[in-house]
């Protein structure tokens, strides 16, 4: 049997003064390895690289850069596009013209920039008219897919975390789809949430609130590869779209149960955890 994904654990809080590097050890000098290709691909794109440096928890390298705003796209699998925030925000910076926030960006896999953390940012410069956008450039592509993970800006409701769940899932078999699901549970968070987003994909008003307790209890990470574990992720989305289709038959009564059973029915949120138990 599959074990789950072990559960994350806090980190102890350290005595000060003992972790990462000190202001003279965070001078990078000139660029090596990733870091060099990244300022490369950044004055391929029009832009120039202001500054480096080793950030100073782990000591990787960090481009401060200014990028051409048409050179920058956000990540495709982070949430949609809030139009309010971006318009408010795009007031606020026109007030005091001044952009004084970076947008974390990293290479595009076809060719310029991605930024998993500043689309509203990045959205509210353009409509202001900008020519280029300040970007702290990150070498290593997966950052995109940890920022995602770990972004408590804003709280997510379930539909837009698992639709952000698909399209990181997605994304991870466009790059490798041999690797195995359960090295990537750290950036999925629930395996409940991967099947969830398919079925938002395919019925946006699907109430997943519903079903999403049993399916966090009955699914976890498998070592299968990505290519095939999002196979069985999308099979079971169909079994639980399949079963939505007949509770909401139920409860509006065409469908012919006992009186016994209309009772549970009565209560959607119990009656259909209970047959998709029975399903799955």
């Amino acid at each position: 049997m599959v074990k789950r994904a072990p559960a994350r654990r806090r980190p102890r809080k350290a005595k000060p003064g003992t972790t990462g590097l000190g202001p003279v050890e965070c001078r990078l000098e000139k660029p090596t390895g990733a870091a060099a290709e990244a300022a490369e691909a950044i004055a391929k794109a029009g832009g120039c690289v202001v500054g480096s440096y080793k950030e100073p928890l782990g000591g990787r390298p960090v481009l401060l850069s200014i990028l051409p705003i048409d050179a920058i796209e956000p990540t495709p699998f982070q949430r949609d596009l809030s139009d309010a925030h971006h318009k408010r925000l795009a007031n606020v910076v026109n007030k005091t013209g001044r952009f004084l926030d970076p947008i974390i960006a990293v290479v595009a896999p076809k060719g310029g920039f991605w930024t998993p953390n500043g689309r509203h940012r990045l959205e509210a410069m353009r409509r202001l008219g900008a020519k280029s956008i300040t970007a702290l450039v990150v070498a290593d592509r997966e950052v995109a897919w940890q920022i995602l993970a770990l972004n408590t800006e804003k709280a997510h409701d379930l539909k837009e975390r698992s639709l952000e769940v698909i399209r990181i899932y997605r994304g991870l078999v466009d790059e490798d789809a041999t690797r195995p699901e359960s090295q990537f549970a750290f950036y999925l968070d629930e395996p409940a949430l991967v099947t969830l987003g398919v079925c938002y994909e395919r019925f946006p008003r699907f109430g997943g609130g519903a079903y999403h307790p049993i399916l966090r209890r009955l699914e976890s990470f498998t070592d299968e590869p990505l290519r095939a574990a999002v196979k069985d992720h999308e099979k079971r989305s169909t079994m639980v779209l399949d079963l939505e289709e007949k509770v909401a038959a139920a409860v509006r009564g065409k469908v012919v149960v006992s009186t016994r059973k209309r009772k549970k029915a009565r209560s959607y949120g119990f009656f259909s955890p209970l047959l998709l138990r029975r399903t799955l």
